[in-house]
């Protein structure tokens, strides 16, 4: 166990970069879970951290159980813990995982791709929504939210361990998909409940979303096989991007293959 207790060590300015800069994990090849209930999913998914950092508190409770998952342990007081911390309410314990870029597109993989989506919670409920339906892939078109900064992570809930994500694709790599390509469209299309009843929604397919004020760009609406309409009986304008994936996401799982 290694105590750090300055300010200015500069193990903590490095874990501070990946806590706080939301594409930092790029440039350096790791990237920060912070909290027990993240790390504990990583854990189950078979993630071994580089490094377990622990408040002394959180130590003093739990320390044995999370120390042998390293052999680089580190102690803060809880004070400083806080300063690296990019929560309102600082969890008392992270860890330093290793990333490396996944540049392969699975042409036959249940996909969501995301078009170009700019917030956080967006994507990172999208991605817990991916994984609790059974896709297994997401592509995210260049532009879109960093998959692994540190606010897609918690709003993914640990989705991320089950899921093959390859960032910065272009429309020719989601063209290289041999499934359905499903958009959804305010104003075209069947609705997606006129899809289930007919039995004509494909349960293995790849599904698009757009940017929260563009939507799907023209390029990726040309791939489609498919435009959806969700219902909107209340007369709302639009639904939240990820409010639409989950309806869409929970359609297709239960629908017939």
């Amino acid at each position: 166990m290694n105590l750090i207790t300055s300010r200015d060590n500069p193990q903590l300015k490095a874990w501070r970069r990946l806590a706080q800069d939301s594409s930092a994990y790029r440039k350096v090849g790791q990237y920060w879970l912070e909290g027990d209930h993240l790390c504990r999913a990583a854990v189950e998914r078979g993630v071994r951290p580089l490094q377990v950092v622990l408040t002394e508190s959180f130590w003093a409770e739990q320390g044995p159980s999370w120390a042998g998952l390293s052999d680089k342990v580190f102690v803060l007081p809880d004070a400083l813990f806080a300063t690296l911390s990019g929560l309102e309410s600082p969890a008392r314990m992270g860890f330093v995982v290793a990333w490396q870029a996944v540049d392969q597109v699975l042409p036959t993989a249940s996909t969501v791709v995301l078009d170009r989506l700019q917030d956080a919670g967006n994507v990172g409920a999208i991605l817990r929504c991916a994984s609790a339906f059974g896709y297994r892939q997401v592509l995210a078109i260049k532009g879109s939210a960093a998959l692994w900064s540190p606010k897609v992570l918690r709003a993914g809930m640990g989705a991320h361990f089950g899921l093959h994500l390859v960032e910065s694709v272009s429309v020719d790599d989601v063209a290289t998909l041999q499934l359905p390509v499903l958009t959804t469209s305010s104003h075209e299309g069947p609705f997606l409940h006129e899809l289930l009843q007919r039995g004509t929604l494909k349960s293995k397919c790849a599904w698009v979303f757009g940017h929260e004020g563009q939507g799907v760009s023209g390029a990726l609406m040309a791939l489609a096989s498919q435009k959806v309409r969700i219902a909107q009986p209340g007369g709302e304008e639009s639904l939240n991007v990820a409010t639409a994936a989950a309806i869409c996401l929970h359609a297709s799982a239960t629908a017939m293959p």
